[in-house]
């Protein structure tokens, strides 16, 4: 009898509920996000003054560049570590393009760290069942690979953040949320996370 191969589900197909359960997980824990907060770089602010030209409310695409420019400012900071965007990711059950992927600085998307998904139509419910299951992916393709770490997670639209922790135990953690009307935190916060990728990975000899 022929083996019947299971079909892989997409990212976006999963509820709040049909996440949790994927994972195993009922209920989220704190994350008490240490940082200080980062002032902006004048090449932000001059960015954020010309991209006034744009609407960035009305449309997904339009928000996506407030998350290019955000990621891009703390980015800087970790000469280590590289952002892919628009990124297929698989796992043996799960499939889908994730909205962006911090990875080791190499020509080539190997080992995903942390996943950035853009909360559509500032669905932050929604964003967060699709984070938790690309955690997950994430976590299971770098095991195949013989590396046991955590996954991390980022939910955004642009003006706000929230950062989740995947744990080698299976417990997911959830920040604060954080807004750029205090865009310090928000670089802050950011910073913390790419530094916390970083600093974990350098440890088992991912990153040299």
């Amino acid at each position: 009898m022929a083996k019947t191969t299971r079909k892989k589900r997409n990212f976006s197909s999963f509820d709040q509920n049909a996440a949790f359960k994927e994972l195993g997980v009922e209920k989220l824990s704190r994350w008490n996000l240490e940082f200080k907060p980062i002032a902006p770089s004048k090449f932000y602010g001059e960015r954020m003054r010309r991209m006034e030209r744009f609407a960035l409310t009305n449309s997904e695409r339009s928000k996506e560049l407030l998350i290019d420019a955000i990621c891009e400012e703390v980015i800087q900071r970790h000469p280590k570590l590289k952002i892919w965007k628009g990124a297929l990711m698989q796992s043996d059950d799960l499939t889908g393009i994730v909205d962006y992927v911090l990875a080791p600085d190499r020509a080539y998307l190997d080992t995903p760290l942390l996943c950035v998904v853009e909360a559509k139509k500032d669905d932050f419910e929604q964003g967060l069942a699709q984070c938790l299951v690309e955690m997950k992916a994430c976590r299971w393709r770098n095991e195949q690979d013989g590396f046991r770490g955590e996954a991390f997670g980022i939910v955004s639209n642009g003006d706000g953040w929230r950062y989740y922790k995947l744990t080698t135990q299976g417990k997911v953690y959830e920040s604060s949320f954080y807004g750029i009307g205090q865009i310090e935190d928000v670089l802050g916060s950011l910073h913390a996370v790419f530094s916390e990728c970083e600093r974990h990975n350098t440890q088992i000899g991912l990153l040299k």
